[in-house]
């Protein structure tokens, strides 16, 4: 198994930091993996004192195989960050495994990420990997597939990561002519129609939405485990773009999860349902105004369209 290399990116908070490389630290792989830490820089006119608490920090880990640390000089902010992080490194070593400075992993992650690499880099249908699964009430398989890219403790590949579309119009554009607002939105379950629309119209720049939207619109698949190996810490208001949300928070699986051999990768529907169950559960977007909003989106295109 070729390992990839892993990459952090970070910002202010050296505590989570801490708590996220001593998880990595636990895995056996970690000791031949190359670490790669995207510090960024802090915003003008605020304290830098957090920053360099971070950067304190992270010049003194060890226990890689190589650590290489790039400082912002000033604040680029995450999208910025992570789209510029990702290309550089998939550039450079073809794949990759993403984090970010709030994710505790088990310690079976990297073998995880690194066999999944591994058996799918040759399948144009599956574009990224994803360690965290929603918690969901239903039981769902070891692994499965799901249409789109994730953005939760991720991996991907140099050819799949060109899918990347920054321009969120085309994306948007592209699944109003394929009439699949409904199925991006997981039945309406989820407003990432709207996530999209305001990355557009500039109300957050969200790389996130723009690598799901990618993914989705050329039908690529993402591989999830069927029990999460991450645990987000970053739930408690601490991050930038984050809130304290508990209906998010899992159970750490602490098993190796191996995948089938043979395994086809095709979309779970099973899996969908699933997902949309839990979207549903958060009551932050019930299906009446879901169904008001696309029914208006759709007069609105058919107007400005005939």
């Amino acid at each position: 198994m070729t390992l990839a290399p892993i990459v952090i990116f970070c910002y202010n908070r050296a505590d989570h930091l801490q708590k996220v490389v001593e998880s990595l630290l636990i895995n056996e792989e970690a000791i031949n993996s190359d670490l790669i830490i995207y510090s960024d820089g802090a915003k003008e006119g605020s304290d830098n004192t957090p920053i360099r608490q971070v950067r304190e920090y992270i010049h003194q880990i060890s226990g890689f195989a190589s650590i290489k640390i790039v400082e912002q000089p000033k604040n680029i902010g995450l999208a910025k960050s992570v789209v510029g992080g990702v290309t550089e490194v998939v550039n450079q070593y073809g794949k990759i495994i993403v984090l970010e400075d709030d994710t505790v992993i088990s310690p079976f992650f990297l073998r995880f990420m690194n066999d999944a690499l591994d058996r799918f880099q040759d399948n144009d249908d599956v574009a990224c990997i994803c360690a965290y699964l929603y918690p969901v009430k239903e039981k769902l398989p070891d692994v499965f597939f799901i249409y789109g890219a994730d953005c939760a403790v991720w991996a991907t590949w140099k050819k799949q990561w060109q899918l990347f579309e920054p321009d969120g119009q085309k994306i948007l554009d592209k699944i109003i002519a394929d009439k699949s607002a409904w199925r991006f939105e997981f039945d309406g379950s989820y407003p990432y129609i709207a996530m999209l629309e305001d990355q557009i119209a500039g109300k957050n720049n969200s790389w996130a939405i723009r690598w799901y939207g990618s993914a989705f619109i050329h039908n690529k698949l993402t591989l999830y485990p069927g029990k999460s190996l991450s645990y987000n810490i970053g739930w408690d208001n601490s991050g930038t773009n984050c809130e304290a949300v508990n209906s998010y928070n899992v159970d750490l699986y602490m098993e190796p999860i191996s995948i089938p051999k043979g395994i086809t990768p095709r979309h779970s529907q099973k899996a969908y349902r699933a997902f949309r169950s839990f979207f549903v559960s958060l009551n932050g977007w019930p299906y009446f105004k879901q169904i008001r909003r696309r029914f208006k989106r759709r007069l609105k295109y058919f107007l400005t369209n005939k």
